[in-house]
């Protein structure tokens, strides 16, 4: 399975030192992508996903310029970006 590459925020650098901001992984599903980075970075599943399971309600995934969710397929060398939602008042 050719590897997609996920985009992490900034704000998990500081959450898990030493997570780059891209990673390469093999996944075909934003699912799968999200138990991959957990295996690399332990912990890192339950701050973007629920025990639904969902994405967190904070916490936006897009493929391409569609916002995903854990069903989204993923085609080779796509790219996954992960932000965090911004609110405000």
């Amino acid at each position: 399975m050719p590897p997609v590459t996920v985009i992490l925020p900034p704000a998990f650098a500081t959450l898990f030192p030493g997570s780059p901001r891209r990673v390469a992984l093999e996944a075909a599903t934003v699912a799968e992508a999200m138990a991959a980075l957990d295996a690399r970075f332990p912990g890192m599943r339950d701050r973007l996903c629920e025990s639904t399971p969902a994405i967190r309600r904070h916490i936006n995934v897009f493929v391409g310029a569609e916002r995903a969710t854990l069903a989204t397929a993923l085609m080779p060398g796509e790219e996954v970006l992960v932000m965090t939602a911004i609110s405000g008042g």
